[in-house]
């Protein structure tokens, strides 16, 4: 009877971890927003890549502790309304200088983010764009309603800035 019970434990145990593994990859949220700015692509990025710089431009990723650089570690601060900051470790994935910033952060099945800064020319200026995937077990919970006004709000300050 003891060995039956442990069988059946152990496959509850393994079905409820496919469970929660399925939900969590299930559950999806994706942000796009684009800017263009009266600033120089070359402006852009020399903000855009220098860490120190988020604190005075970006309300979102409010700090950033490391270098953007392929392969790097980074540790960003997140603050999200009404809310404690969280601090997420992730990796740089690419970095195209004067183009891109590729990074996922997050804790993986809690929720995870796959986070792009693009730029692109436009006329005398630079279309600034923020793509971002969320996976995750919180995605399922999460308002999120705050997130593309507040990309669009980070990418018109840092536009501002360059522009300077």
């Amino acid at each position: 009877m003891r060995g039956t019970i442990v069988k059946y434990s152990i496959v509850a145990i393994v079905a409820l971890a496919a469970i929660t593994v399925v939900l969590a990859t299930a559950a999806k949220k994706t942000f796009r927003v684009e800017t263009v700015v009266d600033a120089a692509p070359e402006a852009v990025w020399a903000i855009l890549s220098d860490p120190e710089t988020y604190p005075l431009w970006n309300p979102v990723f409010v700090e950033v502790d490391g270098v953007f650089e392929e392969g790097a570690s980074v540790t960003t601060t997140v603050r999200e309304p009404g809310k404690p900051e969280v601090d997420l470790t992730g990796r740089v994935m690419k970095v195209e200088p004067f183009r891109e910033i590729h990074q996922r952060l997050g804790v993986p099945l809690i929720i995870t983010s796959d986070h792009r800064w693009l730029l692109q020319p436009e006329g005398d200026g630079t279309r600034i764009i923020q793509d971002e995937v969320d996976i995750g077990l919180m995605v399922w919970f999460w308002d999120s309603d705050w997130v593309a006004p507040a990309y669009q709000a980070a990418n018109k300050a840092l536009g501002a800035l360059a522009a300077q």
